[in-house]
């Protein structure tokens, strides 16, 4: 058996990769923290967040370091970091950050937000892409310096009967719609997504991202 050493890990033919140096899946729901934010629909993120959390009998543990929720599953055979900022939304890169290590481990980065600019229910897969306007997405690309991650976008956006997003015009209608509660029905509809995003996560892991793409916006 031959064996390299790289820094503090020993490294095997039958293990090519020790846990330190493997590059780990972060999952991260964005949002605003606090009561009054709880079932706003720019707290999309951090919902389905939970309700894949909770779904596996976990629970978030406060992280001061990060200023963040977070909580280790397994998923897909891999244990992964699902993480919460409590920064604000303005604010979310500061607590993903410190968790990416190089520019390459950022595609082992999911981060699940709304869109108003989607129909509500709506859901897009994409990679590195801008953030379109989406305040949290461009705090996570300026603290990472790289928008080469992958994103799920929710649609949280009013339609039309033909099921096509009502256009929105300046920011106090932006902001009545993003501060804004979800109805009973919209929630409930929310949680049935968090379902689907948890398969499009797996496949994600066990696949990679070009078939969980596939899995997500078909």
């Amino acid at each position: 058996m031959h064996t390299i050493v790289l820094g503090m890990c020993t490294l095997t033919q039958e293990n090519a990769l020790c846990h330190t140096l493997r590059m780990a899946y972060i999952i991260a729901g964005l949002g605003n923290p606090g009561a009054e934010y709880a079932q706003t629909r720019h707290n999309t993120g951090r919902i389905i967040l939970e309700d894949i959390v909770t779904s596996e009998r976990e629970e978030f543990s406060y992280n001061s370091k990060l200023d963040a929720e977070v909580s280790k599953i397994e998923l897909s055979g891999e244990k992964v970091t699902f993480i919460a900022p409590n920064t604000f939304m303005n604010k979310s890169g500061k607590a993903i950050a410190p968790l990416i290590k190089s520019i390459k481990s950022a595609e082992k980065l999911v981060v699940i937000y709304d869109d108003f600019h989607l129909p509500f229910g709506k859901l897009r897969m994409s990679f590195d892409r801008s953030s379109g306007g989406h305040n949290g997405v461009e705090s996570v690309i300026s603290a990472l310096k790289t928008q080469a991650f992958v994103r799920i976008r929710v649609g949280i956006g009013p339609t039309k009967t033909n099921g096509e997003v009502k256009v929105v015009h300046g920011a106090p209608a932006v902001e009545k719609i993003i501060l804004g509660k979800f109805k009973k029905e919209e929630l409930e509809e929310i949680h049935k997504l968090s379902k689907k995003i948890r398969t499009v996560l797996e496949t994600f892991i066990s696949e990679g991202r070009e078939q969980a793409t596939l899995v997500c916006n078909s």
